[in-house]
């Protein structure tokens, strides 16, 4: 069997990669992608794998933009809420709950091998279904992320928020006003919540557009943030991300 993955976390998408080839070591992985434009691009020129794992958020728009022409079955990886899972399940397709287990990815993989075929209507139909979903949760915007700080519990409007700082394992929540949170909650997590004003640009880094002063290039093609509070070390984007983040500070 022939797989791909899409993941835009580089560390999600190599402990997937272990996983799957751990569960059956005869499954091939043709490649790790990491955005909706790379996708669409390495399938216009490659052949069609067997089945493809593909987290759904990533950092240039939904993988769904990627499937448009293709007839090939997807299981999604995501770390999106339990009650959006049980929808996308309805249409056949498995979806893992991030993080997955050894469980779930042999259980997916065992149902794609019990699938004798997947018509593109379905697949279609699919894809469709979801992409309503995702939408109608965008309109229904989160505003405010509750903080839990002993016995209190407390909302921060996601406006005030300047970043978002993973430093081992935790991740911590910088206001604009020089204050520090903990939303116990994943930079990925946290992602899907917040909206497009915010970019990943980095494992460590979810920054508020409203943050950032400028963009600088250094060695490398790889770009330096300069941002309008203080921060302990350099914020950097890799050259690969680089072009994908200056498309989204530009409001494209």
């Amino acid at each position: 069997m022939k797989i791909v993955i899409i993941e835009d976390e580089r560390v999600t998408a190599d402990d997937l990669k272990q996983t799957i080839l751990q569960t059956d070591a005869n499954i091939e992985i043709m490649a790790i992608l990491r955005s909706v434009e790379e996708g669409t691009d390495w399938f216009k020129s490659n052949p069609a794998p067997d089945l493809i794992f593909s987290d759904i958020q990533l950092g240039d728009g939904l993988s769904f933009e990627i499937f448009c022409d293709l007839c090939i079955p997807v299981i999604f990886c995501t770390a999106y809420d339990e009650y959006a899972l049980n929808a996308f399940k309805a249409n056949g397709i498995d979806y893992l709950l991030k993080p997955f287990t050894d469980a779930s990815v042999g259980s997916a993989l065992n149902k794609f091998k019990n699938l004798t075929q997947i018509k593109q209507e379905e697949i279609t139909k699919q894809y469709e279904s979801i992409t309503r979903l995702f939408s109608a949760s965008k309109s229904a915007k989160t505003t405010s992320l509750l903080i839990h700080h002993r016995d209190t519990i407390f909302p921060v409007k996601i406006e005030d928020v300047a970043l978002f700082h993973l430093e081992y394992d935790v991740v911590q929540m910088l206001t604009f006003n020089h204050k520090t949170h903990y939303p116990g909650k994943s930079l990925e997590e946290l992602g899907e919540l917040v909206g497009p004003d915010f970019f990943r640009v980095n494992r460590q880094y979810l920054v508020n557009r409203k943050a950032i002063i400028n963009a600088s290039s250094i060695f490398s093609r790889k770009l330096s943030l300069n941002v309008s509070i203080p921060v302990k070390e350099s914020i950097t984007i890799s050259k690969e991300k680089a072009p994908l983040f200056l498309k989204w500070l530009s409001g494209g």
